[in-house]
């Protein structure tokens, strides 16, 4: 019987629930079985091969029944984290690997062979990783290593390479159109000029999307450093033309002002990046001081990726995962399933690892301005990328 592990991994975002359950429902009517291993790729790299009897912390069965309601929820009911196997550091590798293949040596530490060592305990056939960039590029490693693995992309950054889209970024743009509505109330009664924060490392398609829906004044996002002095001036110009006598500016949390750097804070985790965040508070005390008006600050962060998915988000996850069972069917390993010119379809799996996605600058900002300009929409896919 061919047997099939599923994980999520990286950040949680609507979608992945009912991804999970598809695949599971799928899989069950072809004869397979369906295992999930929790958190993420910790899920491997925390099962002791030396413990007897069961590990549900780690791994546990699926059925038609452990699945049936799950898709009524956001987040992942398997639990996620960003663990890397392939570079861990010694403060989080598991007591019972301490000293086994380490040496010397300071980490972070590769425990790959003892992830195999498990997916061949487990008798796994097949593995499904639904994740973001980080998450995929270790199972593009696994792949490498002779592992049967099919990705599913998700991520509300929208930023894996190789796919127009990833589960989770239509909610985190309607979250976000919704929240900046609501915002104008205390923004206009206050007469304010408003920042909102939003999530997005090194692509800024929420900023960019969510302000060109929302309407918003202004968008600044993470391709291109901007002048705190410029865009106050603009802020200005726009809340004076307000009949509300109010202004607004989305800031991606990976953006950065002209001469200055990106806000990070805390250790690195296992993919190398540290935490984002507090741009949107810096631009504001900027705003403050050039332009003496008052400031309302928000930091959507985690909003934008809760509660249950938008229609669109859970049609692409519910083909996503029927086409992840599908690839499985016809043997077609070390696939990414994908969305390509509004059409699914699968490119190899290592086609994230060919290059990063970003916005395009030329065809949907203005840079001089700070703001989105849609300078054509014909041809282009339904989100403009």
């Amino acid at each position: 019987m061919t047997r099939i592990g599923v994980l999520t991994g990286g950040g949680d975002v609507p979608g992945l629930n009912p991804c999970i359950k598809t695949l599971v429902y799928a899989a069950v009517e072809r004869g397979y079985e369906v295992v999930g291993l929790r958190r993420g790729w910790a899920g491997l790299l925390d099962y002791d091969l030396d413990a007897t009897g069961p590990q549900p912390d780690c791994v546990q069965p699926l059925s038609k029944n452990d699945v049936r309601t799950i898709d009524r929820t956001g987040g992942t009911f398997l639990h996620t984290s960003r663990t890397n196997p392939g570079k861990v550091k010694p403060k989080d590798v598991p007591a019972f690997l301490t000293g086994q293949g380490q040496g010397e040596s300071e980490g972070p530490f590769d425990f790959t062979s003892h992830c195999l060592a498990v997916i061949e305990r487990l008798g796994l056939d097949w593995l499904v990783a639904i994740g973001g960039d980080d998450t995929l590029s270790y199972a593009e490693r696994l792949s490498r290593e002779g592992m049967r693995v099919v990705a599913v992309p998700k991520t509300m950054d929208n930023d894996v390479f190789g796919t127009d889209y990833c589960i989770g970024f239509s909610t985190a743009v309607t979250r976000s159109v919704q929240f900046i509505h609501q915002l104008r109330t205390s923004t206009g009664s206050h007469e304010r000029i408003a920042v909102i924060e939003l999530f997005g490392r090194n692509c800024g398609e929420t900023s960019l999307l969510s302000a060109y829906l929302a309407g918003v004044d202004r968008a600044i996002i993470c391709e291109v450093p901007f002048d705190p002095e410029l865009l106050a001036s603009y802020l200005l110009g726009d809340k004076a033309a307000n009949p509300s006598n109010y202004a607004m500016v989305t800031v991606s949390e990976g953006a950065r002002m002209v001469e200055g750097e990106v806000h990070e804070w805390g250790d690195t985790d296992a993919y190398g990046h540290r935490k984002l965040g507090g741009i949107g508070l810096v631009t504001g005390d900027a705003l403050k001081r050039l332009t003496g008006e008052d400031i309302v600050y928000q930091q959507v962060g985690y909003l934008m990726r809760s509660g249950a998915p938008d229609a669109l988000d859970l049609m692409v996850a519910v083909n996503y995962a029927n086409m992840a069972i599908n690839l499985i069917d016809q043997d077609a390993d070390g696939s990414m399933v994908a969305l390509r010119k509004g059409t699914y379809t699968s490119v190899p799996i290592d086609t994230i690892m060919a290059g990063t996605k970003r916005v395009d600058v030329e065809a949907l900002y203005d840079e001089k301005a700070y703001r989105p300009l849609i300078r054509q929409v014909d041809g282009k896919p339904m989100f403009l990328y």
